[in-house]
């Protein structure tokens, strides 16, 4: 379901204090002419206005992509997913058909949350060669949107992509889900027909292209 707060306020701060400088260098050497939706996203769907013109056409744009497991999500050691769209627990083998469940922040309001990204939306991880879909959330207690998920990270929305792991060792995910950790392109809407490396991330050993 949503990914534990204390792992990912952890990983803001090692971010913020120590890995700050070689995410942004990234971002600065292959990302040049590319833009965030954060402040769009913010106000048509976080803030409850209903607009959706921000869904409507293929987009690239600057993302922070991180990982969850099945080891860290809430409860842990499970692959339950909050907003269920085309799976009943995270998977997606990310094909355009079958993309990664992913996890985006969220605002609560009167008990209800309202989601960066609207459930069923769907994007390409260029860095991973998958397609993904929102079908969960990022950030737990009353007040998740005061925590990074919802935040970003530098200017950038931030996504969570679920990287399996299951009946493999924990330690080794963590380090897994790291190297696929940063600032990267993405795009919103994706037409079908871009590449595609199938199966699970993690299995997969997290490998980048």
């Amino acid at each position: 379901m949503t990914h534990k707060v204390s792992r990912i306020a952890l990983l803001a701060g090692a971010l913020l204090a120590a890995a700050g400088c070689s995410v942004q260098d990234r971002a600065n050497d292959t990302l040049n002419g590319m833009h965030s939706t954060r402040l769009l996203v913010d106000e048509s769907v976080a803030g409850g206005m209903g607009g959706t013109a921000a869904y409507n056409t293929e987009q690239t744009m600057n993302a922070f992509l991180t990982g969850y497991s099945y080891w860290d999500n809430t409860p842990r050691g499970s692959a339950q997913i909050a907003r269920p769209v085309i799976h009943r627990k995270a998977g997606g083998t990310g094909t355009y058909e079958d993309p990664v469940t992913l996890a985006v922040g969220h605002v609560k309001r009167n008990g209800r949350s309202y989601m960066d990204y609207p459930a069923g939306t769907k994007f390409y991880i260029k860095n991973l060669q998958r397609y993904a879909i929102v079908e969960d959330l990022c950030g737990d207690g009353p007040k998740p949107q005061a925590g990074p998920c919802h935040s970003g990270y530098q200017g950038h929305d931030w996504l969570d992509i679920y990287v399996g792991g299951k009946g493999i060792s924990e330690s080794w995910v963590d380090g897994c889900m790291n190297r696929i950790t940063g600032i990267q392109p993405v795009i919103l809407n994706p037409r079908p027909g871009y590449p595609v490396s199938p199966g699970e991330i993690a299995a997969s050993g997290c490998a980048t292209f």
